[in-house]
């Protein structure tokens, strides 16, 4: 599946994929298959990158175009 926030969201962080690879415990050609759709990003990685931006899952997943994380 692809999601075009993860890449949008780390651009405007003005971060390399390299670096949130890292963040991530990852390869760098890992994260970049995660941005192109050619690979099933995990649920934990998921959760990570709405954590590191401080948006909600359904955010980063294109859901909902509400940023706000609702406990």
């Amino acid at each position: 599946m692809y999601f075009q926030r993860i890449r949008d969201m780390r651009e405007d962080a003005d971060l390399s994929q390299k670096q949130i690879a890292a963040y991530l415990g990852i390869a760098q050609t890992v994260y970049s298959r995660y941005e192109r759709g050619y690979q099933t990003i995990p649920l934990e990685h998921l959760i990570a990158l709405a954590d590191y931006y401080h948006v909600s899952l359904d955010y980063l997943t294109g859901r909902t175009k509400n940023k706000k994380v609702n406990f």
